[in-house]
């Protein structure tokens, strides 16, 4: 019986033991839990800015492609070989200007023969075209010698057509391309000798929706931009609007004439195109830093008085979800979500959550600007 005593005790001294220690514990978390509660996050420094209005142009925007308004390869019409080549490949060259000349000997030599023939049809014409109102022959012998003259005459029109076949020139001024042939060599028709391409103007070619169709017309602003290091934006007007409209796509083929002085712009280079459209439009806009992206939707923080602290009155964010719209230089359009005069945070919007205080400090904000030119651009 002793023993067993002993063993009540002893399970009931640990039970109180235990019992102890849980309680102990329960409260030092019961008062973790109400100081995490209590806690108070410090406000974050944040930068804002207002909605504002503006009155953008508004833009319809596409990409196309560049094509000359003059471009040919260059080739031969008859088969000889290359004796010459007056050209040196990516140079300028005039209208009228040699390209290639082919071997004319055996042309050259038929030349002297259809002139003496013609000199000899002429003179035997004119003899007997002063002799036959006389009567002096008959009007067959008249009209033979009038068709021989005009024979030999025709068959040296076309030795000198030929001729000048073979001595290929540039049908208009341009940029010369690569050369394709090589001096000796036996060229037959349709053989390419180079490209041949006019730069200044240039045509860019483009497309768009046929919703845009009541828009557009021609004379129309039109702004090209690409994407090589050097490259500019270059103006232009609305030349074309194809007659008809894809079947497959539904988008109106466009066509506008690019002013190129500089000939940086290449046929077959791609580029982004801008229509600008004669009315402007007002627009609420913001800066893009403003905007929190997220696959389920955008959102700013919005700027809201909160309560009172020891600093005096503080501010407090809510997070906003909008709708965005096109982006002009360092702003993006809001169609939806916000209102004029609103605050936003501008800078800092990652480290901040619904409902957290903030301190704006607009002494370090950077200048938005509608067309931003960096430094290391």
């Amino acid at each position: 019986m002793k023993i067993i005593y002993r063993i009540f005790l002893t399970l009931g001294g640990l039970m109180v033991l235990v019992g102890g220690l849980a309680a102990v514990k329960g409260l030092q978390i019961g008062r973790m839990v109400a100081q995490g509660e209590a806690f108070v996050p410090p406000p974050e420094m944040v930068t804002a800015a207002k909605v504002g209005t503006y009155k953008w142009e508004s833009v319809l925007k596409s990409v196309g492609s560049l094509e000359a308004v003059q471009g040919v390869v260059v080739s031969a019409e008859l088969p000889g070989k290359v004796i010459r080549i007056g050209f040196e490949p990516g140079t300028e060259i005039p209208a009228g200007g040699l390209l290639a000349q082919q071997d004319v000997s055996a042309e050259s030599a038929d030349l002297r023969a259809a002139k003496s023939e013609v000199d000899i049809a002429e003179k035997e014409f004119k003899r007997y075209s002063r002799l036959y109102p006389e009567r002096a022959v008959s009007r067959s012998d008249f009209d033979d010698k009038k068709a021989r003259y005009e024979k030999a005459r025709a068959q040296l029109d076309n030795i000198n057509a030929g001729l000048a076949k073979k001595t290929i020139r540039a049908p208009f001024s341009g940029r010369l391309g690569i050369r394709q042939v090589n001096l000796g060599e036996n060229l037959e028709p349709g053989h390419p000798i180079v490209s041949l391409q006019s730069l200044d103007p240039i045509y860019v070619n483009f497309l768009l929706p046929q919703q845009e169709m009541t828009n557009l017309k021609k004379g129309l602003q039109v702004r090209v931009t690409t994407d090589a290091p050097e490259g500019g934006t270059y103006q232009g007007t609305l030349s074309a609007i194809n007659s008809e409209v894809d079947h497959a796509s539904r988008n109106i083929r466009l066509q506008a004439t690019l002013e190129n002085p500089g000939k940086d712009l290449l046929p077959g280079m791609y580029v982004n195109v801008e229509v600008v459209l004669p009315a402007r439009k007002p627009v609420l806009a913001i800066p893009v830093t403003a905007v929190q992206y997220a696959p389920y939707s955008d959102s700013v923080f919005v700027v809201e008085a909160g309560g009172k602290n020891e600093t005096g009155q503080s501010r407090v964010v809510r997070r906003q979800f909008v709708q965005l719209g096109e982006q002009h230089g360092d702003f993006i359009v809001v169609h939806s979500g916000l209102n004029a005069g609103d605050t936003v945070v501008s800078t800092g919007v990652f480290k901040l959550r619904n409902g957290q205080s903030i301190i704006v400090d607009n002494s370090s904000a950077p200048k938005f600007q509608m067309e931003p030119r960096p430094d290391n651009a």
